[in-house]
């Protein structure tokens, strides 16, 4: 029989359906594709859904148990392709598709999902299976996203480096020899390796910012409230907010869109506005933006001056884009202090725990002392914390938990007299000080995100430059970029975001995870 010779093309997966013998589809590259040139392709006959699920998780097993050995993935959905095959049936009869129709969607495996187990990464909880999906879990898939998989985290969403004891350590695809940030850092490392579209985090401090910020993504941490929380293994109810992470801010935004919605059964965003998040992003939105440097979330140590030199790099190109920057002096607003005084984690999470865990009908432990007893957990990272959050028999009337949250609106209070009295649109730091430090270590330290998780406003990280490279990371270590506005300003957050992307371009994808020829 004659055989072609095929020729691909280079540094790119070309995957086409059928058009007939008259002529071949365009290809369609799936590596860094957003939202709407896959919703475009859809509907040229480009790609089906089923070719371009199938595509994703050909590049999840061969990169991520092979290979570079991500370990980003948890829990792989084996129901995929039959989801991807609904999605085509419904383009072919041409009914009504949502906003999200065939995106690939991974998800924390805090996520409740009535199909697939949901464990928080700990063999303490290995099989507990939820009755339904969380509420964004359900407003994703109800938009038409494909659920690809659920991810590895840091264990219970309890620290930053993404080890649990039942998924092991998740690596970094820009140097395997670092962590991805955490603890959403199987999304993280999932997103920038090109195993699906979008993503979903948690943060209770860091956890959503991190690891966009490790893998040169974007993550978005929403005013508290925005999204609902209903059926997200909890940490903290003070703290704790979840959002998207995509490789760009368009789909951010389109994710975002499809989650801000009123949950009828939990406190929500009733009553603010939800403009359309996509449609607001403008490539010129930085001009005439003044813009805050929060000057007390840099380090001066010398393993901090990597990230101080991109970050210097990148202010550049927010005036050149034309900014206003304004250095700010706010010694109140510094992370350690915060951290120190205003943290509230430990006093929470037994309380919410168990309540949650009552909801899990087959949960192997059922209380957090449960958990401790099992002594099925990560101990290096977690046992600090869970021995402490165990020995309060009621965390939330201690005296000092309810001072931390007097300290919580006086922070409120700061910001929104610093960001008045400096008219300002919005505030800018690194989001970690330091570069993700490398597998091993027991905590990413000098991160400063918790200023958005005690005051509850929207912080945005954008990719901001890379180190410089190394035998191990050969394009660099990414460094991220927190934009924090006021709360309820998503819409004017994410454009700024955008504004810098569009200007900058710095996402790059790691050299560890290539197309698959």
């Amino acid at each position: 029989m004659k055989t072609r010779k095929i020729v691909l093309l280079p540094a790119l997966l070309t995957l086409c359906a059928l058009q007939g013998p008259a002529r071949a589809a365009e290809p369609f590259r799936i590596e860094e594709a957003t939202i709407p040139a896959l919703q475009k392709a859809l509907r040229a006959k480009q790609i089906t859904c089923h070719a371009l699920v199938q595509a994703y998780l050909d590049r999840i097993a061969a990169y991520d148990k092979q290979g570079p050995a991500l370990n980003a993935v948890l829990t792989p959905n084996p129901k995929a392709l039959a989801e991807a095959d609904a999605r085509d049936a419904a383009l072919a009869a041409g009914k009504k598709t949502g906003p999200l129709h065939c995106v690939p969607i991974v998800l924390k495996d805090n996520y409740n999902t009535g199909d697939l187990p949901t464990t928080g990464g700990s063999k303490s909880l290995e099989g507990a299976q939820p009755t339904q999906d969380a509420f964004a879990a359900a407003r994703l898939r109800g938009a038409g996203a494909v659920l690809l998989a659920k991810t590895n985290m840091h264990e219970f969403a309890l620290g930053g480096t993404s080890v649990s004891s039942l998924g092991g350590q998740v690596r970094n695809p820009y140097d395997l020899t670092r962590t991805p940030g955490g603890s959403s850092g199987g999304t993280g490392a999932s997103l920038a390796a090109n195993f699906a579209m979008g993503g979903m985090g948690s943060d209770t401090v860091n956890s959503i910012r991190s690891p966009a910020s490790a893998n040169a993504i974007v993550g978005i941490r929403p005013t508290k409230d925005l999204v609902s929380l209903a059926g997200v293994m909890p940490v903290s109810s003070t703290q704790d907010a979840i959002g998207p992470l995509a490789r760009n801010v368009t789909d951010v935004a389109t994710l975002l869109q499809v989650l801000a919605v009123p949950d009828p059964a939990t406190p929500s965003s009733a009553g603010h506005a939800h403009p359309n998040y996509a449609t607001s992003l403008k490539a010129g939105a930085l001009k005439g933006k003044r813009i805050g440097v929060l000057r007390v979330m840099f380090g001066s140590k010398p393993e901090h001056q990597e990230v101080n030199r991109v970050m210097e790099t990148a202010l550049a190109a927010m005036k050149k884009a034309g900014a206003t920057l304004v250095d700010l002096d706010a010694p109140a607003l510094d992370a350690d202090k915060l951290i120190a005084d205003n943290d509230v984690q430990k006093y929470e999470f037994k309380q919410l725990m168990d309540q949650y865990l009552a909801t899990i009908p087959n949960a192997p432990t059922k209380t957090v002392a449960d958990i401790v007893a099992s002594g099925k957990y990560d101990h290096p990272t977690l046992e600090k914390f869970l021995t402490s959050a165990v020995s309060y028999k009621d965390g939330m009337s201690e005296p000092d938990y309810k001072l931390r949250l007097v300290r919580n609106g006086e922070t409120r209070a700061a910001l929104a007299k610093l960001m008045d009295d400096n008219r300002l649109d919005a505030v800018v730091y690194p989001l970690q000080k330091r570069l993700v430090v490398p597998i091993g270590e027991t905590s990413q330290v000098d991160r400063t995100g918790i200023l958005a998780s005690v005051t509850g406003y929207p912080a945005v990280d954008v990719p901001a430059g890379y180190s410089t490279p190394t035998a191990d990371a050969p394009i660099g270590v990414p460094v991220g970029m927190d934009i924090l506005g006021r709360p309820w300003s998503e819409a004017q957050l994410l454009s700024i975001a955008y504004s810098f992307e569009q200007a900058t371009k710095y996402r790059k994808p790691p050299v560890s995870t290539p197309p698959l020829k």
